[in-house]
Order: structure tokens, then C-alpha cells, then sequence
């Protein structure tokens, strides 16, 4: 039974490479725990059940701690990091002309304004959201 346990660790172990999710390595946890077991008593049932349990258990205390302290704070990376920050008008916006651009954290972008008005060049906006490859903003005011 040695060599079950030995190839249930490695299958796990592998696993878990490839998919590092943090889900089948509990199963190595609880195939060494019965590789151990398996040392101390040639009793099968038992063997299982150390596995199963120590497998169990290690995946519902350990698991949790684990992905707390592996969680990293969402950073935005896209343009979704522009809404809501200031831009100033560098092309005055009008809806009707399709015209405008702004800049926001030193990118130009084509814009227009929420609610139909134009917004003349050099006000600061705020960005609301984009549509397309454009930026929907209001006055910052």
C-alpha cells in the first residue's frame, strides 16, 4: 500500500502544478499522513480513513488561511481605472459635433459629456464611464 499512497501524493502534487489553485494539494497532505499510517499498521480501512480525515480537515482549517494571506488587492490595469478621476478638456466637447477630448493621468482621450451640454477646453472634468473609446464625463464642479 506503500506505493499507492506515494503515487496518490505525487498525482496530487501534480495536480496542483498545473492548476495552483490551492485544491488538491490537501490531498498530499492527507496521502503523506497516510503513507505514515501505513508504516504503523497494515490495517487498509484505517490507512483510508487517515487520509479522508486528515485531507478533510486540512482543506477546511488550513485552506481558508491559506487563501487569506495569498489574496492581492484587485488592481485595476485597464481604462475601467480612469472612471471617476479628473481630466481637463483639451478639445472643447460638443455631443452634436462629435467632437472633444480630454486628458486624464496624462492620456488623450475622445470624449463626451453626459448630459448633451458642451464643456469648453481647459475645464476639469470628471470621467463617469466609457463607452466604446470614448470617455463620458460632467463638469467637475
Amino acid at each position: 500500500m506503500i506505493w499507492v499512497w506515494v503515487a496518490v501524493i505525487a498525482i496530487a502534487i501534480v495536480v496542483e502544478v498545473f492548476s495552483a489553485q490551492l485544491l488538491s494539494i490537501w490531498f498530499a497532505v492527507g496521502g503523506i499522513a497516510a503513507l505514515a499510517a501505513s508504516f504503523l499498521t497494515e490495517n487498509i480501512a484505517i490507512q483510508i480513513a487517515v487520509f479522508f480525515t486528515v485531507s478533510i480537515l486540512s482543506l477546511a482549517i488550513i485552506y481558508p488561511l491559506a487563501k487569506k494571506s495569498l489574496k492581492t488587492e484587485h488592481v485595476k490595469t485597464n481604462a475601467d481605472r480612469y472612471i471617476g478621476q479628473t481630466g481637463v478638456v483639451t478639445e472643447a466637447i460638443s455631443n452634436i459635433d462629435a467632437k472633444g477630448q480630454v486628458k486624464v493621468d496624462n492620456q488623450i482621450w475622445s470624449a463626451r459629456s453626459e448630459n448633451e451640454e458642451s464643456i469648453s477646453e481647459g475645464t476639469k472634468v470628471t470621467v463617469l464611464r466609457i463607452e466604446g473609446v470614448k470617455l463620458i464625463v460632467k463638469n467637475a464642479e
